[in-house]
């Protein structure tokens, strides 16, 4: 699934802020690209390739290209949302499509509203370099629809302490870190942090401490500009044996399969 959310980049075909009026009605019609509507007020009935969806509010409409639709808003709820029609297209210029359910209830989060309010504004104002904005902001719209109907969680949501801490492992990961320094610095106490931190990542902190480093320490590598052993000491391993463990665990392949293969030599 995470190849499947990095690996295409969307082609803007269409976006809108939509206000309804109480008659407005959407024809009979077959999308042809990828559709996606957010409701952020009011309500409507869509019709999917022939099943009927009340949605309202807090609502995503998500149609591949080919499926039949049509949709009715309420004269005494008028619906208003942001719909944007996308090619989805990967690596190798196939039409993708992100793996969103037809009809889901993700909330109004004001995050989104605010990241789809930029995009509409960057996208009809088209100044130099919008495209590439309008992309990147997409993604992230995307990207937080992708947490909360496939990975059913909300980066919004969580203890500031704990992201506080995420960010400081992010920015020092080649320090010497351990649960009680992060712990002052999240003004709590050692072992309530460690419990809070393994409740809010789902991992203990010598785990994401240690994923940190090695994510870090595979990309200096696929690089091809470090030796194993600059890229153990950079992120903070001086014993080079408990590196390659670590390392291998959580990539899967030791250190040294991760340098180009031109500048092997230099292992």
């Amino acid at each position: 699934m995470a190849d499947e959310e990095a690996s295409f980049l969307p082609e803007i075909q269409y976006l809108v802020f939509r206000e309804c009026t109480p008659e407005w009605r959407l024809k009979p019609h077959e999308s042809s690209c990828y559709d996606m509507t957010y409701l952020v007020a009011g309500a409507a009935r869509y019709t999917i390739d022939g099943v009927h969806h009340e949605v309202s509010a807090g609502d995503l409409v998500c149609l591949r290209e080919g499926m039949q639709k049509e949709a009715r808003t309420y004269p005494g709820r008028p619906m208003r949302c942001f719909s944007v029609n996308f090619l989805a297209i990967n690596r190798v210029g196939e039409s993708v499509y992100p793996p969103f359910p037809d009809v889901s209830h993700v909330d109004v989060k004001d995050d989104i509203v605010k990241l789809f309010q930029e995009l509409v504004y960057t996208w009809r104002d088209q100044q130099a370099g919008y495209t590439i904005k309008s992309q990147g902001l997409l993604l992230l719209i995307l990207h937080r629809f992708f947490e909360l109907t496939v990975y059913k969680i909300d980066s919004a949501i969580g203890d500031c302490r704990i992201k506080m801490a995420i960010r400081y492992i992010t920015q020092h990961f080649t320090e010497r870190l351990t649960v009680e320094k992060l712990a002052k610095l999240a003004n709590l106490n050692a072992a309530y942090f460690g419990a809070l931190f393994k409740r809010e990542t789902g991992v203990s902190v010598s785990r994401y401490v240690a994923n940190t480093r090695v994510r870090n320490a595979e990309n200096m590598l696929r690089s091809g500009a470090y030796r194993v052993a600059e890229v153990a000491d950079y992120c903070g391993y001086s014993d080079m044996f408990h590196f390659y463990k670590q390392f291998k665990a959580i990539i899967g392949v030791p250190p040294s399969r991760c340098i180009p293969i031109s500048t092997s030599r230099r292992v």
